[in-house]
């Protein structure tokens, strides 16, 4: 019995990952599909032709058509339409503010998106002798930290996500002698934070790697 449940337990291992990510993929898929099929013309669309259902279509019409946007968008008629919409929008008291927020956002993100969140650390929180696992990405100066600079050495803002939901958290602002680096990625910090610390980094692997690395220069700066 004790086999047996062992057994049970690798499959479930194995194939709750592998259930779940194929499920979300599924249902992302079908949901692009039920919005943007209803406004493929028919003769492009490949259900009017068959007697079965090809899941995806839509998704990959809104690939094209987003890729298209871009490139109308990049020139000098793309930018002059864009900009006008974006002056109307301007004009609209509540729209305007959503649509910044969200603009800037995707900006920063899609922009920056290799040097957002290159560093983890520990922070001392929520009470002195409890810490947390930080995200710590490219600073920028800005009136907070101009204003905590009079009592500080120097701050910096840092995203404290909450597990198991890593999208999620606070933004702290704290000073950077505070922090503790890690060399752990940020993959598998947030691996740890998902998992509520079942699951983490190797460190054994981790100081063998360093351990190969360093040999392997040093043997190279051998004469």
């Amino acid at each position: 019995m004790t086999r047996l449940r062992n057994y049970f337990l690798t499959g479930i291992i194995v194939t709750a990952p592998l259930a779940i990510t194929a499920y979300l993929a599924w249902s992302v898929i079908g949901w692009v599909d039920a919005w943007v099929k209803p406004y493929i013309p028919s003769r492009y669309n490949p259900d009017t032709y068959l007697n079965f259902t090809i899941p995806g279509v839509g998704l990959i019409f809104a690939l094209l058509m987003i890729t298209l946007i871009g490139f109308v968008t990049a020139n000098f008629v793309g930018r002059a339409v864009v900009g006008f919409g974006e002056r109307l929008l301007n004009r609209m008291p509540l729209i305007r503010n959503v649509y910044r927020g969200l603009k800037q956002i995707f900006e920063t993100v899609l922009a920056n998106r290799s040097e957002l969140f290159n560093k983890v650390a520990l922070f001392e929180y929520p009470r002195k002798g409890s810490w947390s696992i930080v995200f710590i990405a490219k600073q920028q100066e800005t009136e907070i930290n101009q204003a905590l600079s009079q009592q500080h050495s120097r701050t910096i803002a840092v995203f404290r996500p909450i597990t198991p939901n890593v999208t999620t958290g606070y933004l702290l602002f704290v000073d950077e002698s505070d922090l503790i680096p890690l060399d752990m990625s940020v993959e598998d910090a947030a691996k740890m934070l998902i998992s509520a610390g079942l699951v983490g980094p190797d460190l054994e692997a981790d100081t063998d790697a360093l351990a190969r690395t360093a040999a392997e220069i040093s043997e190279k700066s051998k004469p």
